[in-house]
């Protein structure tokens, strides 16, 4: 895709756009956590830190090697400005990010354990957004508590009039999720020209992301499956977590699913700890399946996991991996989400990655992470240790 020419943002700052791999489009809010397990009631203090679905997946992306950027609306507010710097700090290009003087900045408290469907329990099979398991012995963690306090923001306000058509298609793939339509009905109208098929549209990716939260509202609850239900349609790759398509459109079963949403060129279904299945289309209208189950991963929080999942399937996509192999890098990149406390995990290097996902079939089922495993050798490095250790001893 050429180089778009300059432009005046909200802001009145001329911005040149550049060669950009990846447009995330969506609210990110400022997030409180707990400083101690318990209920928000309990607790004295929080930890600040970032959540986004489209950001978490621009911030995934920089970090792996690619050009994102992350398009939004956040107020003129000490959280706006904080949000745009820790965004910015792990590469992503935020030009694009508008300040609103009249509207906030989300925010929202959560504790530990939050899942996207709003289930009873998070049970180890990793849910909408898990992808590894923790082990059948644990207990089940209590589901967490989250409240927004989102309504009005800045976010909520993105609208065809205020976010160009050519901006959000100025990368090669522009990466949506289902909770901007939920947001209001200029995000809904915004996603809808945004997907619509017209000369010049790059690659669209969808997760659905599926929050029963924001859909609460009678008439928000009776149109959202069809609202979300017509996005993913129009879609070039769609992102849907197993236990999320059962809630909203009663479908069950990777099969079931594809029936339901034959149009995306590519269809991902993640089914939490098992693993994924991808539906590829042929030139001749069937389709390649193939599955990938996922390694095991010591769980830390839940959070986040399936926003890296989709950053690791789209950075191979971007590299014109076979899918099999793109698969495995969203499981890894989840694995790294997994093992952190928050949001965004390192991911490990591409080239540790890339090892990683070369493994037989019996290798690749042996694995295990836990906290901090992006950060260890790979196996090249291991090797060159323990060869210069055996040069130095002769």
């Amino acid at each position: 895709m050429s180089p778009l020419p300059s432009v005046e943002t909200a802001d009145g700052v001329a911005d040149v756009v550049d060669d950009i791999d990846v447009v995330c489009l969506g609210e990110s809010m400022v997030t409180f956590v707990p400083s101690r397990p318990g209920r928000l009631a309990d607790v004295p203090s929080f930890a600040r830190g970032i959540g986004g679905a489209e950001s978490n997946v621009a911030c995934g992306l920089a970090r792996a090697g690619h050009r994102a950027r992350w398009i939004s609306r956040v107020g003129t507010d000490g959280f706006g400005e904080h949000l745009v710097r820790e965004i910015a700090a792990t590469g992503v290009d935020t030009a694009y990010v508008q300040r609103d003087p009249h509207r906030p900045t989300g925010i929202y408290f959560r504790t530990a354990g939050e899942r996207a469907v709003g289930s009873e329990t998070v049970d180890g099979s990793g849910g909408a957004d898990g992808k590894g398991a923790a082990e059948p012995s644990e207990p089940p963690e209590p589901l967490a508590e989250v409240v927004y306090y989102r309504a009005g923001s800045a976010a909520a306000a993105m609208s065809p009039a205020l976010i160009p058509r050519e901006r959000a298609w100025s990368g090669r793939v522009l990466h949506l999720t289902g909770i901007t339509p939920a947001l209001s009905a200029d995000c809904r109208t915004l996603m809808r020209e945004l997907t619509a098929r017209a000369p010049g549209r790059p690659l669209v990716s969808f997760d659905l992301n599926y929050r029963v939260s924001l859909w609460q509202r009678e008439e928000d609850a009776e149109r959202g499956p069809a609202v979300l239900l017509g996005l993913a349609r129009g879609c070039d790759l769609v992102f849907v977590g197993e236990d999320e398509a059962e809630a909203v459109w009663g479908v069950s079963g990777p099969a079931a699913i594809r029936a339901a949403l034959p149009e995306p060129a590519v269809l991902v279904v993640k089914q939490g700890g098992a693993g994924a299945t991808a539906y590829a289309r042929r030139p001749d209208g069937t389709d390649d399946v193939t599955f990938e189950p996922a390694p095991r991963v010591d769980v830390v929080a839940p959070v986040g996991a399936g926003d890296a999942f989709a950053a690791g399937f789209l950075s191979g996509t971007l590299r014109g991996l076979p899918v099999a192999e793109r698969l495995r890098h969203g499981h890894l990149m989840a694995a790294a989400a997994l093992t952190v406390p928050g949001d965004l995990g390192t991911p490990p290097s591409r080239e540790h990655a890339d090892q990683l996902v070369a493994l037989d079939a019996t290798r690749w089922g042996t694995l295990r992470f836990g906290p901090g495993w992006t950060e260890l050798p790979t196996p090249a490095e291991k090797w060159a240790e323990t060869a210069a250790v055996e040069v130095s001893d002769l």
